[in-house]
C-alpha cells in the first residue's frame, strides 16, 4: 500500500527560535525535494515552510523508513551543531497525515483560525514540489484537493469574516472611522512586529498615504518601503501628526509620546488616533481634546476575542467539510492500490475464458458465427458475474486486494 507521511514542527510544538532553523527559501525547498526523491529516499514529496510552520510530506512504501528520512532531513535543515529533539516535530501517517494537511490548508491548524495566507502557501509548496519533479499522482492529488477543500470551507462558512488580529482589527477601525482609506493620511508610529501587521492590513485595504516613523530610523525606512509608504524620523512627529487623518501607535516607549499639547484642537480635521502600545503611547488625556478619539488595545483586543469565538464557532462547519473531502480521498488512494489486483485478476479470468474457447472452437464443425458469438456472451457474463463480489470488496482494503494476489499468483507492482 501507498504509505502517506508527515513530519513536521509549527508554532504549537516548536518556539519561533526554532522555527527560523528550519524556514526553507524557495530554491531551498526545490533542492530538498529534489534530494529525496533523486536519492530514492521517497516516491513523492513537497515542502511546506511558512513562519509558523515547515513540514515535509513524503510517499512511498514503508512508512517508517519515510518518517525516518523526513527527520533526518529537517534536522539537516536545523543544522547538526544542536540535534532537535524529537518532541518539537509532530508525526502523521496515512489519514491522520491527510486530515493535517486539509486542516492546515483551511486554516483549522493556524493561529488564527481561518487566516487566509496559509492557502497561498500550500499552493507555493505544491508548486514548487512540481517544479522539482518531487509531487507525483499521490502528492498532486492530495494537495489538489486540499485546496479545493480549503475553498470550500471558505465558501460554505463564515470562517474567514470578522477581523481576528490586532493589526487588521485597527486597520478596519482606521477604516471605519475615515469612510474608506483611499484618501486618508495614515502616520503609523514603531517599526516592531505589531507595526508590521498594522501597515500589512491598511495597505491591503488601500490606505492613501501611510508614513512611518521610528526611533531607530533605519527600521522604519524598511517597513515603509516594503509597503511603497514613507519613512519620517521621529523628530517631526509633532508636524507629521498634524498632517495625519489617522495614528496608529506601536511603540516600546516607557511613557506617553502622544500628548494634548503635541497634538493641539482636532476640531477642524478630527484625528482618530489607536494605540496599541503597552504602557500607552497615548496619554489618557489626549481623550479630552476636541476632535480626538482614542482606540486603545483593551478595547481593540475586546474585538478580536469576540471575533475569535465567532471564527472557532465556524470552524465545527468547517471540520465537517474537511472531514468529508479526505475521506474521497482516503477512497481514492485505497482504489489506488487495489487496481493492480483487480485489473490482474480480471486479465487472468478474461485469459483462461479465451483459451478454454479457442482449445474447444475445432470440436464444433457446425457453429456458426452466431452461435461463437452467444457462447462469448455467455462466458464473459459468467466472469463478470464471478469477479463483481471479489472486486467490490477488494474495494474495502489493500489488504484483501493483496490476498488475491496471493491466491492467484498474480505481479505485483
Amino acid at each position: 500500500m501507498t504509505a502517506l507521511v508527515v513530519i513536521g514542527a509549527s508554532f504549537r510544538t516548536a518556539p519561533v527560535g526554532v522555527r527560523e532553523r528550519l524556514a526553507l527559501t524557495a530554491e531551498r525547498n526545490r533542492c530538498l525535494v529534489a534530494g529525496i526523491v533523486g536519492n530514492g529516499d521517497a516516491a513523492e514529496a513537497v515542502a511546506i515552510s511558512t513562519c509558523n510552520r515547515t513540514e515535509l510530506y513524503l510517499t512511498g512504501d514503508d512508512a517508517v523508513a519515510l518518517a525516518r528520512t523526513a527527520l533526518a532531513e529537517l534536522r539537516a535543515v536545523a543544522g547538526e551543531h544542536d540535534l532537535l529533539p524529537a518532541e518539537v516535530f509532530y508525526d502523521h501517517r496515512g489519514d491522520p497525515a491527510a486530515l493535517h494537511l486539509y486542516r492546515v490548508a483551511a486554516g483549522l491548524d493556524s493561529l488564527v483560525p481561518g487566516e487566509a495566507e496559509v492557502l497561498g502557501q500550500v499552493r507555493e509548496a505544491i508548486a514548487l514540489a512540481r517544479a522539482a519533479r518531487g509531487a507525483g499522482p499521490v502528492l498532486s492529488r492530495l494537495f489538489d484537493g486540499a485546496i479545493d477543500s480549503a475553498r470550500r470551507v471558505r465558501g460554505q462558512t463564515a470562517i474567514g469574516e470578522n477581523a481576528a488580529s490586532i493589526g487588521s482589527v485597527a486597520a478596519g477601525v482606521a477604516a471605519a472611522a475615515a469612510s474608506g482609506l483611499e484618501g486618508a493620511a495614515v502616520l503609523v508610529i514603531g517599526a516592531g512586529q505589531t507595526a508590521e501587521l498594522v501597515v500589512t492590513s491598511l495597505a491591503a485595504r488601500g490606505a492613501g498615504t501611510i508614513r512611518v516613523t521610528n526611533r531607530t530610523l533605519e527600521r522604519a525606512v524598511v517597513l515603509a518601503t516594503r509597503f511603497g509608504g514613507e519613512a519620517v524620523p521621529m523628530s517631526r512627529l509633532a508636524s507629521e501628526v498634524a498632517r495625519a487623518d489617522i495614528v496608529v501607535s506601536a511603540t516600546h516607549a516607557p511613557h506617553a509620546i502622544l500628548t494634548p499639547a503635541e497634538v493641539g484642537d482636532r476640531t477642524a480635521r478630527p484625528l482618530l488616533v489607536i494605540d496599541l502600545a503597552v504602557p500607552r503611547d497615548a496619554d489618557p488625556a489626549l481623550r479630552l481634546v476636541p476632535g480626538v478619539v482614542v482606540h486603545d488595545v483593551d478595547a481593540l483586543e475586546t474585538t478580536v476575542s469576540r471575533n475569535l469565538a465567532l471564527r472557532e464557532s465556524e470552524a465545527v462547519a468547517g471540520e465537517a467539510i474537511v472531514a468529508r473531502e479526505v475521506e474521497a480521498f482516503r477512497r481514492w488512494l485505497v482504489a489506488l492500490d487495489v487496481v493492480p489486483a483487480i485489473t490482474g485478476l480480471r486479465a487472468l479470468a478474461e485469459a483462461i475464458r479465451r483459451d478454454e474457447l479457442d482449445r474447444v472452437a475445432g470440436r464444433f464443425e457446425a457453429m456458426t458465427p452466431r452461435d461463437r458469438e452467444l457462447i462469448e456472451q455467455v462466458t464473459r457474463t459468467i466472469v463478470n458475474k464471478l469477479l463483481h463480489e471479489p472486486t467490490v470488496r477488494m474495494k474495502d482494503g489493500p489488504e484483501l486486494a493483496r490476498t488475491v494476489q496471493r491466491l492467484f499468483d498474480l505481479p505485483v507492482r
